[in-house]
């Protein structure tokens, strides 16, 4: 009977050890999410507030060389394209605001979607008109960074 108590009091123990070893993975790899959430969040923020201001120093920095949009013209544009509209005022804004509503992480890539509510400026067909947008966005962690490498936004009547 004791020896029988000893082997239930050892296989409880053991099974409560690695449980808690099963949790702290659990915890650490909750942490890493959060981390990523928070990352990703943070570059949301970076890139509409970069693109309200015309900012294409942080732009350039937080698109991928590869970035490619198809953009609310049913337009499929490069990198090189945007920051071309952007300089030559086709592409501005007076306000942008962006709602994630959808993130998930795949590792090192994170898939984003939502909603965004811009009022365009510049040489716009829509200048001073407000839009409500539907976009998905593909980020990804390069050499230490999160770049956005693709993505597709579109007009929602």
């Amino acid at each position: 009977m004791e020896r029988a108590l000893a082997v239930l009091i050892t296989l409880a123990v053991a099974f409560a050890a690695g449980k808690t070893s099963e949790n702290r993975a659990v915890a650490s790899q909750s942490g890493r999410e959060a981390t990523t959430r928070d990352e990703i969040n943070r570059v949301n923020i970076q890139e509409v507030e970069a693109l309200l201001h015309n900012d294409l120093k942080t732009l350039s920095y937080l698109w991928s060389e590869g970035f490619v949009v198809t953009n609310p013209l049913n337009k499929f544009v490069s990198k090189p394209q945007v920051i071309a509209l952007i300089e030559s005022n086709v592409l501005a804004f007076t306000s942008y605001e962006r709602h994630v509503e959808y993130m998930r992480i795949y590792g090192d890539t994170v898939i984003v979607a939502g909603d965004e509510t811009v009022v365009w400026a510049g040489k716009m067909p829509n200048a001073g008109k407000t839009s409500h947008l539907r976009f998905t966005s593909v980020w990804l962690k390069h050499e230490g960074r999160w770049q956005e490498v693709a993505r597709h936004a579109n007009i929602v009547d």
